[in-house]
């Protein structure tokens, strides 16, 4: 009779009466394990070992070699099929190298198992769907979110991810859906100390908040190096939504000058302390502004100062998907106070970014930016790039496109020039060189898998 894989897996499982545990009693899991095994000589281990190499036990907690009672004696550890499967052979070459075949008794507890391993063993199915497979970290923080029928079991859950996962001192659960105006969310603490100030390294920078009042996302950070790979030393960059300064800071290292923007007044200060930590507060102009007067202002200051030997904005970057369309009529005449003789700068290139829930998403997304502007957009002026999956039928979309002249240097009452038609099928991204292209949606990489 030969062991079925799921017979070797609840061999390796924890013990059933921890089923339905909601507070963690780690003194539960304890188990005990016959295993087969061969009694070898201590300088024969390596011999042993490497004749063995295939039936030998191969557990990520537990050493196929252990100590044995006996002086001058250790304990090979077989799989436990292999009880079953020694050939003829096989034990004429173990007595011949003076091992004994026998049996091996080993104490299993909670150190021995993977979260998978004790949140299967926990959660009943029949109530919970299934165990939590991801979550997200940030700095020393986990953050989970979790779903309805796994809240009755969140704090057994919190603490087994805060013993199990190297790092973790903190695990919240989200509880509210984000705020739309200073883009943070409500969370509950579920294991581990109450410290919500987290450091996070990405693209070469160092930022440190408070993950409790502002918004970050792991998810993005290669988002953030893809537009980071576009902009270029002595670019100047204005940033509506910057946040705690993922796309500004490390833009400001690169050699840019930017302009950053937030509303929410903790994202500003840590946008603030960012630039000095990271020593390029002489290349950043952060503000606490709504996005729209900010805009105003900077541009209405810039045309003020301006020399035509330098360009005025090379890009805006508008990081806000709930909303960041309903930011485009800003630009509708906003360069018109410019003198006729300077309109011939190039005008800046516009990363807008959007979710869409349509079944054509490139479409979606450069219809809704067309409706704000007020304008179409001419073939060849603009991209559209899925960023990543939100959640099932929901996409996280970029549209790049130059600000065209008709929207820049709109005048009160006139009416605004039509461009080229648009065609439904917009202009799809199929070179593979150009890394910003369709389909490159931001893996999940900082994401920890349990």
């Amino acid at each position: 009779k030969l062991f079925s894989s799921m017979a070797v897996e609840r061999i390796f499982s924890p013990p059933t009466c921890v089923k339905g545990m909601k507070t963690l009693d780690r003194t539960l899991f304890l188990k005990n394990v016959d295993l087969p095994a061969i009694k070898v000589p201590t300088k024969q281990c390596s011999l042993f070992l490497n004749y063995f190499k295939k039936k030998a036990l191969r557990h990520s907690n537990i050493k196929s070699i252990t100590e044995h009672r006996e002086e001058g004696s250790k304990i090979l550890l077989l799989r436990p099929e292999e009880c079953f499967h020694l050939t003829e052979e096989e034990k004429e070459w173990i007595y011949a190298n003076n091992g004994t075949i026998t049996k091996h008794q080993i104490i299993l507890d909670f150190k021995h198992y993977s979260f998978n391993d004790i949140l299967r063993a926990v959660l009943p199915l029949d109530q919970v769907q299934d165990v939590p497979t991801a979550f997200e970290q940030v700095g020393h923080i986990a953050h989970l979110n979790l779903r309805e029928d796994q809240l009755p079991y969140k704090d057994i859950i919190g603490q087994v991810l805060l013993d199990k996962q190297p790092g973790i001192e903190t695990v919240v659960n989200k509880v509210t859906s984000i705020d739309e105006t200073f883009r943070f969310f409500k969370m509950e603490l579920l294991a581990g100390r109450n410290d919500m100030i987290a450091t996070v390294k990405e693209n070469g920078c160092t930022f440190t908040f408070d993950f409790s009042r502002v918004y970050w996302n792991s998810r993005l950070h290669t988002e953030h190096k893809r537009i980071l790979d576009v902009l270029k030393a002595g670019d100047v960059v204005v940033d509506m939504f910057a946040g705690v300064g993922p796309f500004a800071i490390p833009a400001c290292c690169k050699g840019c000058m930017v302009y950053a923007n937030d509303l929410n007044p903790y994202s500003y200060s840590a946008l603030v302390s960012n630039a000095k930590n990271n020593r390029v507060a002489e290349k950043l102009k952060p503000y606490c502004l709504d996005a729209r007067d900010f805009l105003r202002t900077v541009i209405s200051d810039m045309i003020a100062s301006y020399q035509p030997s330098r360009s005025l904005i090379s890009h805006v970057i508008m990081n806000l998907p709930a909303s960041a369309v309903e930011f485009l009529d800003t630009f509708k005449g906003l360069f018109s106070p410019l003198p006729g003789p300077f309109r011939s700068i190039a005008l800046p290139q516009v990363h807008c970014y959007y979710f869409s829930k349509a079944q054509d998403p490139e479409y979606d997304s450069i219809k809704c930016v067309q409706q704000h502007l007020g304008c179409n957009l001419t073939e060849g002026s603009y991209k559209v790039f899925r960023v990543r999956d939100v959640s099932p039928g929901k996409l996280m979309m970029r549209i790049r496109f130059s600000l065209p002249p008709s929207v820049a240097y709109w005048e009160e009452g006139e009416v605004m020039e039509d461009n080229k038609k648009h065609e439904k099928g917009t202009k799809r991204v199929t070179d593979e060189s150009d890394r910003e292209g369709l389909g490159c949606h931001t893996p999940p990489a900082k994401r920890g898998q349990l």
